[in-house]
């Protein structure tokens, strides 16, 4: 039987659903039920519970830690994020959140207390010192992002978001779904013209320098050489950090993969995930079972 604050934690899963791997639907989709039990969820957190010090937890931010908001400068973690993150830093071997957000929006929000934030998906991060620092690499493309930053100011489609993030650009047409096709034509044409590289996201599309870094590479680093390594995610960036799981678990290690549940989440992300939760509330609520 829980203690009363575990179970307090419990309920505030909302719905917790679990992927059947001996039954599936007709759209090739895993079984869900409305509640996993509080003996499958102690289950697949048990080996990062027995040996913290041998685990890392790793997380996104958007639709992960924070509520997704049509105004991606409005995005803020829930009240009780930063506290949990150190909370858990305390405890774990390593903790991170990986995001498509530059690293400095991160730290902002955030604070640091022991927890490694990556922005960029992996091109800057926080060092221990609490400053940004980038890539090398993909530093050398910042003057190019920046004049695509430019022309997308003067000539984006209508209805689309131009987000500047230093070493990647992101255009968001969350407000005007309409706008998707022509988004992806400028971002492709841009691409084109300069060798950034596109990269689909939730009612986005992204412009990155063609330098091999994803969240996957965060997170195969992060977890080499510890026993568990667990991510949360909730959109398509977040499947190569499921990938780098992958590779993990053929190492050895137990891989614990999150997958964060809301109207618009990739079906292969839910699909492939060991554990979904319903949205940032859910998400917290999983991490908290690891520190209580």
């Amino acid at each position: 039987m829980g203690t009363p604050s575990s179970m307090v934690s419990m309920s505030r899963l909302l719905c917790l659903l679990v992927r059947s791997p001996s039954a599936r639907s007709r759209a090739g989709e895993g079984t869900v039920r409305p509640m996993a039990s509080p003996d499958r969820v102690a289950a697949v957190l048990e080996p990062f519970v027995r040996r913290p010090e041998r685990a890392a937890v790793v997380t996104d931010f958007d639709g992960t830690l924070a509520p997704i908001v049509t105004d991606p400068a409005a995005a803020r973690p829930l009240a009780v994020v930063p506290d949990l993150l150190r909370r858990l830093a305390a405890r774990f071997a390593r903790v991170a959140v990986v995001s498509g957000r530059p690293a400095a929006f991160l730290l902002d929000h955030l604070g640091a207390g022991g927890v490694s934030l990556h922005g960029i998906y992996g091109l800057e991060a926080v060092d221990r010192d609490g400053r940004v620092v980038a890539n090398a690499d993909a530093a050398s493309w910042a003057p190019v992002v920046a004049d695509v930053a430019e022309r997308g100011r003067l000539r984006a489609p209508a209805g689309v978001t131009v987000e500047p993030k230093g070493l990647s650009l992101t255009l968001h047409f969350r407000g005007s779904p309409s706008a998707d096709d022509e988004a992806r034509a400028w971002v492709e044409a841009e691409a084109a013209r300069t060798g950034l590289v596109v990269h689909a996201g939730r009612r986005s599309y992204e412009l990155r320098p063609p330098v091999p870094l994803d969240k996957g590479t965060v997170v195969e680093e992060l977890g080499a050489g510890l026993d568990a390594v667990c991510f949360a995610g909730d959109d398509v960036g977040d499947l190569a950090a499921f990938d780098a799981l992958d590779r993990l678990a053929r190492r050895g290690a137990c891989a614990l993969r999150v997958g964060v549940r809301s109207a618009e989440a990739p079906d292969e992300l839910l699909e492939r995930a060991d554990i979904v939760v319903e949205g940032p509330e859910g998400a917290v609520a999983l991490l908290e079972r690891l520190v209580v």
